[in-house]
């Protein structure tokens, strides 16, 4: 039996990595949460995941926009759905400049999220 997709889930608040990891468990993915873009990028999860979700801002580290700059400039570029209370014209240029596969405003509907994580596995 093959094993799942692993999707990482990147954010500082850690009732909301508790709620996504819910959500996506419930689909039948792997999951795997990290606090910080510096925790996911130095963990073995790096190398196996098969899409992040991320915070753009995370205090006092690295944005999730930075980390879609570094795994996109990676050997294996893997989808990225970056999710921000704060969105502006800024933020959203920039992400799309990284070559992000979505970008939702919080709070957001989970069944958009499930959509979006399913048509990026599926890309």
């Amino acid at each position: 039996m093959a094993l799942q997709p692993l999707i990482a889930i990147v954010d500082d608040d850690e009732g909301l990595r508790v709620s996504l990891d819910g959500l996506v468990r419930s689909l039948g993915y792997r999951v795997s949460t990290f606090s910080s873009a510096e925790a996911y990028l130095s963990s073995a999860v790096a190398a196996e995941s098969a899409c992040i979700i991320s915070d753009v801002q995370m205090p006092g580290g690295m944005s999730g926009i930075r980390l879609a700059q570094k795994v996109k400039a990676s050997s294996d570029p893997i989808p990225i759905i970056l999710i921000s209370a704060f969105v502006d014209e800024r933020v959203s240029a920039e992400a799309n400049a990284a070559g992000v596969h979505a970008f939702l405003r919080k709070p957001f509907d989970g069944e958009v999220l499930i959509d979006l994580v399913e048509e990026a596995l599926s890309a």
